[in-house]
């Protein structure tokens, strides 16, 4: 008989609307939606196809206990109160890989670290009827939040984050996540019947995950997972099933048109050779061009992007010739929509327009927003037709 577990999946600020319509997507019921993350109900087959298909969250944390401590004596005993033997057996490696606490009494991770560790062992000493654990098993790591006094409990069944897809080998000095990229992507109405281009483009993040996207293809289909070993939770036949689901839904012969540039060469080498580790570097069109170069004959197409934001100090005298270039560039392509990740606060100013939407988002600490300049929406196709004819 299959079990059903409450699923947590913690994802960038800002992003949860985003990641709850994919988990929604998947046809999985959402239980809660807080900043950072979404929780929902799903079975040992859920986990595999969370971790497989979602976009946009960090990991897939297994819950196992949510709890109010104030005190270390209170955290101890809920910790133990847990039945930890239900989900790691005797030979397993357990730990606290990570603790945060928020507008909690407490607040030292190290130590919620260790006398979590404790009262685990001895609820397992007890479990078990052993004083001696190995621990030369699976892995099962666990994430701990606190956030005012209540403690939420839940095992890592990823292990590395999900952002690593495992294409991106080479970066840029400023990269974006491959997460936020996607979640970024998914916020604006773009799909493979549209023109895409990233004039910045990097590592070539935005084109890459777009053109998965577009291929339909999973973003974990060519990783690994922390829980693949855990027998005693997951079948080895949900796995299976899980990348034999992504395979039959891929499609890497669409046609797009997907583009991107950059005004370094070796930059864009790197790009091209991402996107030939992810599979999709026959979708994209990659080029060394300067963003004062962007432009494109057809109309209705869309630009996103993460230009630079002057994160050292001499780089931000460059700045205003940048975004205006931007914007001249822009105002040129008048049919087309224009999505911009920065932290640079005159960004409207030098572009020369204001943002018809503006979404504050923190990469990683980082306080940055998402500017949205909306392009009419192309006319109706007449059957047989592209929308560029």
């Amino acid at each position: 008989m299959k079990r059903t577990f409450e699923l947590i999946a913690p994802c960038h600020f800002g992003m949860e609307a985003v990641l709850k319509r994919e988990i929604t997507d998947l046809g999985y019921d959402i239980i809660q939606v807080e900043d950072g993350r979404v929780t929902f109900l799903g079975d040992d087959e859920a986990i595999c196809r969370a971790n497989v298909f979602l976009r946009t969250t960090e990991r897939v944390l297994l819950k196992v206990g949510c709890f109010h401590a104030e005190t270390f004596e209170e955290l101890f005993q809920a910790t133990k109160g847990i039945a930890w033997e239900d989900y790691i057996p005797k030979d397993g490696k357990f730990w606290v890989a990570k603790a945060s606490s928020i507008k909690s009494k407490l607040f030292s991770p190290s130590d919620i670290q260790s006398i979590m560790k404790k009262a685990m062992v001895e609820r397992m000493k007890s479990a078990y009827q052993t004083e001696l654990f190995e621990e030369n098993g699976s892995k099962y790591p666990l994430r701990v939040f606190l956030y005012k006094d209540q403690v939420t409990v839940g095992i890592d069944t990823t292990g590395e984050s999900l952002h690593r897809r495992g294409y991106r080998t080479l970066t840029s000095k400023a990269p974006i996540t491959e997460t936020l990229a996607a979640a970024l992507i998914m916020l604006t109405p773009w799909n493979r019947e549209r023109i895409l281009i990233d004039p910045f483009c990097g590592s070539g993040t935005f084109v890459i995950e777009a053109a998965m996207m577009a291929a339909n293809m999973a973003p974990g289909m060519n990783r690994s997972f922390i829980s693949e070993d855990w027998k005693n939770i997951i079948p080895k036949k949900c796995w299976y099933d899980a990348m034999d689901e992504a395979n039959d839904l891929m499609n890497t012969d669409v046609k797009v048109d997907i583009q991107g540039y950059d005004i370094d060469g070796e930059i864009v080498k790197a790009a091209r050779a991402n996107a030939e580790s992810a599979g999709v570097d026959h979708l994209i069109h990659f080029q060394q061009r300067p963003v004062s170069a962007m432009s494109h004959p057809k109309k209705y197409g869309f630009i996103i992007m993460n230009p630079p934001y002057g994160e050292r100090i001499e780089e931000k005298k460059d700045l205003p010739e940048l975004y205006r270039q931007i914007g001249e560039r822009y105002k040129a392509m008048d049919s087309w929509s224009m999505y911009m990740i920065s932290a640079y606060e005159d960004a409207e100013k030098y572009i020369g327009k204001k943002a018809d939407k503006n979404r504050k988002i923190y990469n990683g600490m980082m306080k940055t927003y998402y500017y949205q300049f909306m392009g009419p929406k192309p006319p109706k196709k007449k059957t047989g037709e592209s929308i560029d004819q």
